[in-house]
């Protein structure tokens, strides 16, 4: 049997996943990971399902190279194809946070208390923390990962209530103690430090509405700064 190496982010989710689980992995792509977990034994059932045929054959070619013949391959839309029933664990990676977010609310029966989702959102992070908080969902853990110079949030997520402020919706839930937390905040503020610069020069009434409200978010991203400063620089 080849050996198959996971990506760094795709590590960390794996190392998430709770022995014996069934696993449904939305947007699989090349099915890495549900493979990698059959392969180790770390689970009960595997669904890899994709939107597209084209990754979908790839991941067909990576169950049939590595010996992973019991991963069940679907094509369908987000969780559609997918019953409740048939996972306790969904994960959603490598996808932008608002793509998350649409295939979230067209699957309600994710926040019945029965699932648990390991999500990691390329981009727009902030917008499926938002979601999340507002559609009885709450973080109960997140760590971010450097992967190919990237860094990437990696959140499980289960059922409950979670008021988030804006500075949490855009640097992380649970990032206080992360060792790479300063990182991921200070990118976010050069980020939207930008955004402000490019509204001044817009101009307008509703330009400099839209800049008053970042700048709230700059005031309360370097405040996490400094708790992060604080919390890890002894």
């Amino acid at each position: 049997m080849r050996h198959l190496e996971l990506s760094p982010r795709l590590r960390l989710l794996a190392g998430w996943v709770r022995s014996g689980a069934r696993v449904a992995d939305v947007g699989t792509d090349h099915a890495y990971l549900p493979v990698w977990l059959v392969l180790h034994g770390r689970v009960s059932s595997a669904i890899a399902s994709d939107l597209r045929e084209g990754p979908l054959a790839r991941a067909r070619e990576t169950g049939r190279t590595y010996g992973a013949e019991s991963v069940d391959f679907r094509l369908c839309g987000g969780l559609s194809g997918i019953r409740p029933d048939e996972a306790n664990t969904i994960v959603i990676a490598g996808m932008g946070g608002e793509n998350i977010a649409a295939i979230l609310a067209g699957a309600p029966w994710t926040a019945d208390g029965a699932h648990t989702l390991l999500l990691q959102p390329q981009t727009r992070a902030e917008i499926l923390r938002q979601f999340l908080s507002e559609h009885g969902y709450r973080i109960t853990q997140e760590a971010l990962v450097r992967d190919r110079g990237i860094l990437y949030p990696c959140m499980e997520v289960m059922a409950g209530q979670e008021t988030l402020s804006p500075g949490q919706l855009y640097g992380g839930a649970k990032l206080l103690r992360d060792p790479l937390g300063e990182q991921y905040i200070i990118a976010k503020i050069i980020r939207l430090q930008s955004a402000v610069a490019g509204l001044n020069r817009a101009g307008g009434p509703e330009n400099q509405k839209k800049a008053d409200a970042l700048r709230e978010i700059l005031t309360a991203l370097l405040s996490m700064r400094e708790e992060w400063r604080h919390a890890n620089c002894p």
